[in-house]
């Protein structure tokens, strides 16, 4: 029995024919709820999940700002496995005019001279490597944002379809408790009712109006926060959710722990940092082998026949002790430290995603107790005092205070089932798929 029929019951029982000759107020019609709430348009839009995700990732600029800074490392790899550029240079001994040489003057001439450095075999090799794992590092950096951006896309819009099952219920329920409230005041009007009964009404419909207020600062904020992460103006208008529907969680704890392990961005950032650093090692241990330069010079002297030119230089590390021999240490640190980094993302990850889960579970719990057993009994207790109250049994205060908390427990309800939902959707990030089914 819905709560329109039993105020219907209930104004039935006050004008019954033992107050015969008392004509009822004008304003104590009862409408129903549906009659009360505008009914939306059949053909009116409504935002669909699925494509917000696949406009934020179009539009997101943050998203594009880590996609553009993979690219661009990426682009640093070749340039990281290049032989410098070689040097050459042009020149005359002589005359002060340039490229004029003195006759007769053996010493006297105009040349060119071409080199080129060559890294120890090797190092090239793995600068290349370094800048390729810096980018692989990056990408996963991207694709962190990428998974947060819709993560923070699905938690906004279950809040913001939460704000607005909860309006509406309350809304609903406004306009039934102002009918309680009519009814009181026509009892009292009568001699039925107290005037303590009219009051706590009118209190409670202040309350709601109250709690009216605060949910639509919040479904503002909610949509802002779309609009935001979409890269539209915060107050774009927004049409309303497509609804508010429990997803399907069907993994256990372990497999999330299995695939958070295998997909988790975090962690192969930090498997892409420990192999960078380890290149970086033997990259510093190569350093203290000596580089090669190769230089062919030509020069033209009068009198005499040309003379051709070739040298080989090399680097000698004498300052080893200070300079190769701190690099190596240097770079052996940074090795451990991002060991340890990586054995600190597994502790923590495996943190966050049993707290997930386990709020996940909990709000499950809780939205199926209040679907299956709290609401549907606390509506048979207002159903309840409703008829005691036909008879005089229990006062209006009792009626009044069942039907408030039915409208709690049914506000209650939404929010846990959007708690659920975007707990689920927090998980999503570590384990690297759409666990929503």
């Amino acid at each position: 029995m819905t709560r329109e029929i039993l105020i219907l019951i209930l104004v039935t029982s006050l004008y019954s024919p033992s107050s015969k000759g008392q004509q009822a107020p004008a304003t104590m019609t009862v409408v129903s709820s549906s009659s009360q709430t505008p009914a939306q348009p059949a053909d009116e839009p409504s935002v669909n999940l699925t494509s917000l995700v696949s406009e934020a990732l179009q539009r997101n600029p943050a998203v594009q700002s880590a996609f553009r800074q993979v690219q661009a490392l990426r682009h640093r790899i070749p340039q990281a496995k290049t032989l410098p550029d070689p040097t050459v240079s042009v020149g005359w001994a002589g005359n002060i005019t340039p490229f004029s040489v003195q006759t007769g003057d053996p010493s006297s001439y105009r040349g060119v001279t071409a080199s080129q450095t060559l890294p120890y075999p090797g190092k090239l090799t793995l600068q290349g490597k370094i800048a390729d794992r810096e980018a692989e590092a990056a990408y996963w950096d991207y694709e962190n944002l990428r998974r947060q951006v819709v993560a923070d896309l699905k938690t906004a819009y279950y809040d913001y379809a939460f704000y607005t099952k909860a309006m509406e219920t309350i809304r609903r329920d406004k306009d039934l408790l102002e009918k309680l409230s009519q009814i009181s005041e026509a009892r009292y009007r009568v001699g039925k009712g107290v005037q303590q009964d009219v009051l706590k009404s009118q209190v409670e419909i202040s309350v709601v109006e109250q709690r009216l207020t605060i949910l639509e600062q919040q479904l503002k904020t909610s949509q802002a926060r779309i609009n935001t992460l979409l890269f539209r103006d915060p107050e774009a208008p927004l049409p309303p959710p497509t609804g508010l529907e429990p997803v399907k969680l069907e993994y256990s704890l372990d497999q999330l722990y299995q695939m958070a392990l295998a997909q988790d961005t975090g962690i192969q950032r930090e498997q892409r940092m420990v192999e960078r650093s380890q290149y970086a090692v033997n990259l510093a241990k190569k350093s203290y082998l000596p580089d090669f330069t190769v230089a062919y010079a030509y020069q033209q002297r009068p009198t005499i026949p040309d003379m051709h030119g070739f040298t080989v230089t090399a680097n000698i590390p004498i300052f080893y002790r200070t300079k190769q021999r701190e690099a190596l240490r240097e770079s052996t640190e940074q090795l451990t430290s991002a060991e340890l980094s990586k054995d600190n993302r597994k502790t923590e990850l495996f943190f966050a995603v049993k707290e997930q889960y386990l709020m996940a579970k909990s709000s499950e719990r809780l939205f199926q107790l209040y679907s299956q057993g709290v609401v549907p009994q606390s509506s048979l207790a207002l159903e309840s005092s409703m008829s005691a109250y036909q008879v005089g049994n229990v006062d209006f205060l009792t009626v009044l205070s069942n039907f408030t908390t039915v409208l709690d427990y049914e506000v209650s309800y939404y929010r846990e089932l959007a708690n659920y939902n975007m707990a689920v959707a927090r998980l999503e990030p570590f384990v690297g798929v759409e666990l929503a089914k």
